[in-house]
């Protein structure tokens, strides 16, 4: 049959419906969102203490704690049909009452460039779906708030979902309406962030719920009806399978190879496997500091910070840690700290691991 004769009527196996054929909610790379099934842990798989804000555990989602509670976060080995891996917040220290400042979210920032299909800040602008499948002890209701980041405003959309039965995964779904008035920008800052809460304190939740309603942020307004997720060290807080995409239904989690989730999260940070420093270029040809280059294996998202996460050992004729220098998206160079080196000699650095870094 010629793909001009193939209609909706023709695909009878449920996958793919007439509603999201005609709304063109059924494409390729749907998902907005990095790391949605929390298979890509390049950091760690667990980490415990944790209070404050930054990047645990699993890939391109990251904690904003403030004095609500101690958690171990971790990438645990569980997950409703389909799914192998999710993302586990075990409350360790309990605040059983929050104080008005304090708050605990858990997010990922969209970068900017990857929303302008989202047409914001115009009349064509489209509405998008969050999906995403969610376990807990603690019952009651949660808020997932979309907000948007270096937008001509801060606007943002906080709507409730609700967790009814103990520690059972549950599929959830809130569609948000098109944002007609702020533009995203065309650049690799901040687009979007998806927040989910877990915890507020009066600062956050004492003001009137607007769901689905995108307005300049008021931060009494983000996170009404709020559980406290840190009021008893028996709770636990599981997700998965997050999804957004354009249109006003969910459709089935676009699940991406590891590969592919891999790559995509290397834009973002990349620790590297043990290797050794072998420098290649001098400043002098006879005397100098040995330098050599690092290339990134993915076209980064800004320059990166780099940092060492295992110490290199200490090689023939050189010692000390290494230093890194003009960075840019694609590479940096690599240049021993020692202030000379013969021309007779060979350097290295073995098996050390970099953390590279251009996290939104």
């Amino acid at each position: 049959m010629p793909l001009s004769k193939i209609v909706a009527n023709s695909i009878t196996d449920n996958t793919i419906t007439t509603d999201q054929i005609a709304d063109n909610s059924v494409h390729g790379r749907r998902n907005l969102v990095d790391n949605g099934s929390f298979a890509v842990s390049q950091r760690t798989t667990s980490v415990a203490g944790v209070t404050g804000d930054g990047y645990h555990t699993v890939d391109r989602f990251k904690t904003a704690i403030s004095s609500a509670g101690t958690f171990t976060l971790s990438q645990a080995a569980d997950g409703p049909a389909g799914f192998s891996t999710c993302h586990k917040f075990d409350c360790t220290t309990a605040k059983s009452s929050l104080d008005a400042g304090n708050y605990n979210i858990f997010f990922q920032t969209i970068e900017a460039r990857n929303l302008q299909s989202l047409g914001f800040g115009a009349s064509g602008a489209k509405s998008i779906t969050l999906s995403f499948y969610v376990k807990s002890n603690k019952t009651g209701t949660y808020i997932a708030e979309l907000a948007l980041g270096d937008a001509t405003n801060a606007s943002n959309n906080s709507q409730a979902y609700t967790i009814s039965s103990a520690n059972t995964w549950e599929r959830k779904t809130l569609t948000y309406a098109a944002q007609t008035v702020d533009v995203i920008n065309n650049d690799s800052g901040e687009g979007m962030n998806v927040f989910f809460w877990l915890g507020a304190g009066s600062q956050w939740s004492s003001g009137t719920l607007n769901p689905n309603v995108w307005a300049n942020t008021t931060s009494a307004n983000r996170a009404v009806g709020q559980v406290n997720l840190a009021d008893s060290t028996s709770n636990e807080w599981l997700i998965t399978g997050v999804q957004l995409e354009i249109g006003d239904k969910a459709t089935p989690f676009e699940h991406r190879s590891f590969g592919e989730e891999l790559h995509d999260c290397k834009r973002y940070f990349l620790r590297t496997s043990p290797f050794t420093f072998y420098p290649v270029v001098r400043w002098a040809s006879d005397a100098g500091r040995p330098i050599t280059q690092y290339t990134m294996p993915v076209t980064m998202r800004a320059a990166p910070s780099v940092s060492i996460s295992t110490s290199f050992t200490s090689g023939q004729s050189y010692s000390g840690t290494p230093l890194f220098g003009d960075m840019n998206v694609n590479n940096f160079y690599i240049m021993s700290s020692q202030t000379s080196a013969s021309a007779n000699n060979n350097y290295w650095l073995h098996n050390g691991v970099l953390d590279i870094s251009a996290e939104l």
